[in-house]
């Protein structure tokens, strides 16, 4: 990193369904630094650009560039974003603001792109395994939507590869996963891992297991998840109150979760670790160490053992994606 780069101001931006994040960075001695920072509800705009001119109108900081982060797949510098009518074009912004070099990634990619540069107060250790050094690395990110990447070691950095792996097929592990299979496949036809291991997936896990009969809904829990968010609700009722249905639930999405985490290390051959980001697995730490999780995660048949010297780690570090987008923005030319 020049000397210049580090005096420069860059645009960051980790753009999602639900929200939209916003930050102006510095350089600092190891990885960029947060200088202003804003969050804006996405469905509270026609379109990208106005965020970008209100946040920059706020702000006199001057920036020379720009990366963004963006819920979807990322073909020839645009974007149409999977849970908006947005259409964002790196072209257009950079022409509309003025700016250097504008870079739009995979929202998932930007996450990938901070995990090197991420301290020991920002993850939480599910197991003592220590990585391999320049190792393959995984992340898999449950929030609003489901994504997942892999970091590459390649010409003395970590590279992030682009992908929309949570829309790959849901491949059920036993009778009750067979079961939710053919519950979901009734609603949506394709199942993907993001009806799943998301938001409304906690939900969907909960409707399914509720339909089976085994467990009871009281009139409160029916109430509140009707009312409030299903997510929070189903989890604060597990946790709080030990609800059978609510633990259950929360138990088989960790259980698939943990899953889909071993099958995406044994695609990678991930020795560099596992990271866990996305905004449910930190709100979920008070059950990760049941067991449930690390299970699925090791259960490969002849390739247990080796699942059970990669090491897996909770993104705690909320604004994971926006770092991402900032080291991607001060590596673009």
């Amino acid at each position: 990193m020049t000397e210049s780069a580090k005096e420069e101001y860059i645009l960051a931006g980790d753009i999602g369904g639900t929200k939209t994040n916003l930050g102006i960075f510095q350089m600092g001695k190891r990885r960029p630094l947060v200088k202003r920072f804003k969050s804006y509800p996405s469905g509270d705009f026609e379109k990208f650009e106005e965020i970008i001119a209100l946040f920059l109108s706020e702000n006199n900081e001057k920036v020379k560039k720009a990366c963004f982060g963006i819920a979807g797949p990322v073909e020839k510098e645009r974007c149409k974003i999977t849970n908006l009518s947005w259409d964002v074009s790196s072209s257009r912004i950079k022409k509309t603001f003025n700016l250097k070099s504008v870079k739009l990634v995979n929202d998932l990619g930007a996450m990938a792109a901070s995990v090197p540069y991420l301290t020991s107060s920002e993850i939480f250790k599910i197991n003592e395994e220590r990585p391999e050094k320049n190792g393959n690395i995984a992340l898999i990110a449950p929030g609003t939507g489901l994504g997942q990447s892999l970091l590459v070691y390649g010409s003395g950095k970590y590279i992030p590869v682009p992908s929309e792996g949570g829309h790959v097929d849901f491949a059920p592990n036993n009778d009750l996963e067979d079961g939710l299979l053919k519950f979901l496949r009734k609603q949506y036809g394709h199942v993907s891992l993001e009806r799943i291991i998301s938001g409304i997936g906690i939900l969907n896990i909960y409707n399914y297991l509720k339909a089976t009969g085994k467990y009871k809904e009281p009139r409160w829990l029916e109430k509140r998840i009707a009312s409030e968010d299903s997510g929070k609700v189903i989890n604060e009722s597990a946790q709080e109150k030990g609800n059978k249905l609510c633990l259950k639930t929360i138990d088989m999405f960790l259980s698939i979760l943990g899953a889909s985490a071993g099958n995406l290390a044994l695609t990678g051959l991930t020795r560099g670790g596992v990271y866990i980001g996305g905004g449910i697995p930190p709100r979920l730490l008070w059950r990760f160490m049941d067991g449930s999780f690390m299970k699925a995660f090791s259960d490969k048949g002849r390739f247990k053992g080796l699942m059970t010297t990669i090491p897996v780690y909770i993104i705690l570090n909320s604004s994971a994606g926006l770092l991402g987008a900032a080291v991607e923005a001060f590596g673009s030319e």
